[in-house]
């Protein structure tokens, strides 16, 4: 119970300091004049202004509220290394019984985790939301275990009692690491690109060579192993080998005594752009579809196209003298010989045997295809005739051969049931709804993937692979109705960008493909296929657990299903003989970019209000109370700062002036003053 001395004024205090003015003056007065009752008019005048303040006596009856210690235990990747955990759970023990054995002292135990995504340790936003949560005025300490390594230590946050840093980790503990410090997104297929990386020792490393293996895998490729330097910024050039997305993965072995692996890996997604796309065209004979061919071509700034039509062929004989021909030579030594190599297309279009191309140069485009390379064959009514250029040294890869029948007839090309699955042909614009086409080349015993057909559903396009190349056989010269929007037309644009974009192996034409999307630590997994089903995808973590998925058919030859990773870093997939490699984040994640502990980073924080740093591989430190504004922290203890609060459960407050008692003083006083001047 404790009591106090309260005022009420009944009017404001400016005004009651007009009243009191005027009284002293009154009282001034009355001395001056001689008035014998003027202590008496003094006195009556005190009670009146002192009623006039409203005093009251207020009683109130409290119990004493206990002091709260915030106890953060850090529970992030990085504490999460060698023996960390166990020294955070000992002492979070330890000094959860020490304050329990304080007197009015309690604990609140909190546990700080990473942030989302790659936030990495949130400790002060854990601090604020629980400060947000309890009485300012009962914190008498805050104990966080950590590693030091927070990242959100400038987050601004008033704290209300001192803060001290029991660290963990050891003195003698050393991390190697694995940084790109410059990686671009994207990079010409071809051409080299510079890469920064630096490999470096942190903490007590041991002494060594200088030097660090360094391991490089593309896209799950057996690595490449070299010897660099260490604490050093080395210059690596790469080629991209393919277009689309190259996965490259960086990875520094792990050392005997380090605490982490974790970065020493790191992982690349660059985009593989082609810088331009060389295209060859050869039109055996003007028609109308050679114009559109290369229309088509030349409406893509990316395409560097040659195009040759033969206008004049060797057997026309019409006496015209060779000096006064305007038309161009066929370079046919240069194109088939020695550059054939530098086109990434080549396009036979109508084209037919004539004498321009010897046996040699057709036999050499065949071995370019079984090389890599990758050739469109537009087939007119020649193509099933004696000069076909099936009955060449070409015809050992294209995959179907003429019957020697045109069929000259209406008809509408289909995808058949195999397009449907096939990424080159599947969900075409408007399908269904296309023009027709007058001609289709009759073709048998067709290898590869026939992914359209035309009359009474014969093959009408297929496509094959021949070695490391790729052959696709268009058996109609009439593609070209569709470009002049003849009965509606049709997408021969986008089937032609797809069917070169297919033969340049771009990842995203792959009939045969396993990827995946990230989305924080979210991933999508999708497996193309031409087949019926799918087996299971197996998926690794970083740690190394492994997790099967079933995957959905979602559309023709499409399944995939998605992929909650339980932690940011590398993930590898694989679904039959496919394989992919993803990264959640970072390969090496913020928490483990600097993994030896430290009391710098909270230093700012902590010294405003005198608090410590100290380590616990040094022993639990001692809890001893200290006043506001002391050192609260010293070898081997760190202190509290008592609160006192309370809480007010009754208050009851005494009239100290009631009115009664006023008036009698007041009258009484005045009235003496007035008989004792009267007397006189």
């Amino acid at each position: 119970m404790t009591g106090t001395v309260i005022f009420d004024p009944l009017i404001p205090w400016p005004l009651l300091a007009g009243v009191a003015g005027i009284a002293l003056a009154a009282l001034v007065l009355a001395v001056w004049r001689g008035l014998k009752g003027w202590p008496l008019r003094g006195l009556a005048a005190a009670v009146v202004l002192a009623a006039l303040t409203g005093p009251s006596y207020q009683q109130e009856d409290r119990a004493p509220l206990t002091d709260i210690v915030i106890l953060a235990e850090d529970d992030s990747a990085s504490q999460r290394l060698s023996d960390r955990p166990d020294q955070t759970a000992t002492a979070a023990e330890a000094l959860a019984q020490q304050i329990a054995a304080r007197p009015n002292t309690e604990v609140r135990r909190i546990t700080v985790t990473d942030g989302e995504g790659d936030a990495g340790t949130q400790l002060m936003t854990a601090l604020s939301t629980t400060l947000a949560e309890e009485p300012r005025a009962r914190i008498a300490g805050i104990l966080a275990l950590s590693d030091g390594r927070v990242h959100d230590s400038t987050l601004p946050l008033d704290l209300p009692a001192p803060m001290h840093l029991l660290m963990t980790g050891k003195e003698t503990d050393w991390d190697r690491r694995l940084q790109i410090r410059n990686a671009p997104a994207f990079a010409i297929i071809g051409e080299p690109v510079t890469l920064t990386l630096r490999v470096e020792d942190m903490g007590a490393a041991p002494a060594g060579t200088g030097l660090a293996p360094l391991e490089i895998s593309v896209d799950g490729a057996p690595p490449q192993q070299f010897q660099v330097p260490l604490g050093e910024d080395i210059e690596l050039p790469v080629t991209l080998p393919h277009g689309g997305r190259n996965v490259i993965q960086f990875t520094v072995p792990g050392a005997p005594g380090e605490l982490t692996e974790r970065n020493n890996t790191v992982l690349i997604q660059m985009n593989g752009v082609r810088d331009r796309l060389r295209v060859l065209l050869i039109s055996g004979e003007p028609h109308p579809g050679g114009r559109t061919w290369r229309n088509l071509l030349k409406s893509d700034s990316s395409v560097d196209l040659v195009h040759f039509t033969i206008l004049r062929p060797p057997e026309k004989q019409d006496g015209v003298p060779v000096g006064e021909l305007s038309l161009i030579a066929f370079p046919t030594r240069e194109l088939f010989l020695e550059k054939i190599n530098d086109f990434d297309l080549i396009i036979f279009d109508r084209y037919k045997k004539r004498g321009l191309l010897p046996s040699l140069y057709l036999e050499n485009v065949a071995n370019y295809i079984r090389q890599g390379g990758a050739v469109l064959v537009a087939a007119g009514a020649d193509f099933a005739g004696a000069e076909s250029i099936y009955r060449s040294p070409l015809g050992s890869v294209l995959p179907a051969a003429p019957t020697a029948r045109v069929l000259d007839e209406a008809y509408r090309p289909k995808v058949t049931d195999l397009g449907a699955r096939h990424p080159v042909t599947t969900d075409l614009p408007d399908s269904g709804d296309w023009g027709r086409w007058l001609r289709h080349v009759d073709i048998t015993g067709t290898e590869g993937d026939t992914v359209m057909s035309g009359v009474d559903d014969r093959p009408l396009l297929v496509l094959n692979r021949v070695g490391e190349g790729r052959v696709a056989l268009l058996a109609s010269d009439h593609a070209w109705l569709w470009n002049r929007g003849y009965e509606g037309g049709g997408p021969q644009l986008e089937l032609l960008r797809r069917l070169a974009h297919w033969m340049m192996k771009e990842p995203e034409l792959e009939e045969e493909a396993l990827t995946a999307e990230a989305t924080g630590q979210s991933m999508r997994i999708e497996r193309r296929t031409l087949g019926e089903t799918v087996p299971p995808v197996t998926i690794t973590d970083p740690a190394g657990v492994v997790t099967t998925l079933d995957l959905t058919e979602t559309s023709p030859g499409v399944f995939s299903t998605t992929f909650e990773g339980p932690e940011i870093g590398l993930y590898r997939l694989e679904n039959g003989d496919q394989s992919a490699v993803i990264g959640l984040g970072p390969a090496a994640p913020r928490e483990f970019e600097q993994t030896i502990a430290t009391g710098d980073v909270l230093g700012p924080v902590i010294s405003p209000l005198r608090g410590g740093i100290l380590r616990l591989e040094d022993g639990i430190p001692r809890l001893r109370d200290v006043r506001a504004g002391r050192p609260a922290a010293g070898r081997g203890w760190v202190g509290l700062t008592p609160r006192d609060a309370f809480e007010t459960r009754d208050v009851r407050q005494t009239n100290l002036l009631p009115g009664w008692l006023v008036l009698l003083l007041s009258a009484g006083l005045i009235t003496a003053a007035w008989l004792r001047e009267g007397r006189r």
